[in-house]
């Protein structure tokens, strides 16, 4: 509810509604309502108003009875009512919706036009779709209440209170909005490089940076379609590659492993037997052996003879010199 910006309570024209939508059967039957009147005067004068004794005020609450009297109903009855129908389409604009009410309540209660009144019901709709923002944001889910009243600019000590957060929560929130923001403005800067390019160019450029796909279909206007025919291509390239890249390393191993017994020459069998046994008179360990034998480049196939049967290469030799 609006507060009196003077004295932190509600403003004295509402408390006198208020008051007369309390003593309604009272002041509305018989004739003569002053017993009601002083009743009343005297509550507000408890609520902190000098009313019994301020003349003023005594007329506005006098005025403020007369009218309802005349009307047939208290004025809360019709306001109430508007403030009730209110809904978060129709309060976007709190100060639209006030002229909206206004226009609707002002023929017959026109003092709500004033000066005096006016600033106090922009408030008191203001506050309704405060609200009506707080209801909707408890019933959803995760950290989407949270969300929908940062967006909608509520105070941080307000959401704190309404939602019933620690300030640690809250800002986290804000921390993870802020990063996808940050995330949003990279985003837009890929794809001004890929402005002219198919969807599908944009869709890969867009995977190559790691932009999520539900950001593409968000930014770069594209549909998951789009998004599953560009990966199913590019799953299809990646195993192309990947058999290639296979295809390679094997040859690249055979290469290094040099040839088969059976496809070398006689008087390269004669060099290479030669070798291993110089390299195994420096060394008896395997692993040694093996790493020697590989910088000189002798077969592989030469070399599994020499460290698991090394009297078979008397044999080879043998045959090599025919």
């Amino acid at each position: 509810m609006a507060s009196n910006e003077e004295t932190g309570k509600k403003p004295l024209w509402f408390l006198i509604e208020e008051s007369i939508l309390k003593f309604e059967s009272e002041v509305l039957s018989g004739e003569n309502p002053e017993a009601s009147i002083q009743q009343m005067a005297g509550e507000l004068d408890d609520a902190g108003y000098n009313v019994s004794h301020h003349g003023g005020n005594l007329i506005k609450l006098r005025f403020a009875v007369d009218k309802a009297r005349s009307i047939g109903r208290p004025m809360l009855k019709d306001f109430n009512a508007e403030i009730s129908a209110l809904t978060l389409e129709t309060v976007a604009d709190p100060f639209l919706a006030t002229s909206n009410m206004l226009d609707k309540l002002g023929d017959t209660w026109p003092e709500l036009r004033s000066s005096a009144c006016r600033p106090d019901v922009v408030g008191m709709v203001e506050q309704a779709k405060l609200d009506l923002l707080i209801a909707k944001a408890k019933g959803l889910q995760g950290d989407e209440g949270i969300r929908l009243l940062i967006k909608e600019e509520v105070d941080d000590a307000v959401i704190t209170s309404a939602m019933e957060l620690a300030e640690d929560k809250l800002k986290q929130v804000h921390a993870d909005i802020a990063a996808e923001r940050a995330e949003r403005k990279r985003v837009a800067g890929l794809l001004e490089k890929v402005a002219d390019k198919s969807n599908e160019e944009k869709i890969r450029h867009l995977f190559d940076n790691n932009v999520a796909e539900a950001l593409m279909i968000e930014m770069a206007g594209v549909g998951q379609a789009d998004i599953d025919a560009a990966n199913k291509a590019m799953e299809e390239e990646l195993k192309e590659k990947q058999r290639l890249a296979e295809e390679e390393a094997a040859r690249k191993k055979k290469e290094a492993e040099g040839p088969a017994l059976e496809d070398i020459s006689a008087d390269d069998m004669l060099g290479y037997i030669e070798s291993i046994r110089e390299i195994m008179e420096f060394s008896e360990e395997e692993k040694e052996i093996r790493v020697m034998c590989e910088q000189s480049s002798i077969p592989k196939a030469l070399v599994d003879i020499a460290v698991s049967d090394p009297d078979k290469l008397d044999q080879l030799e043998k045959d090599a010199e025919g």
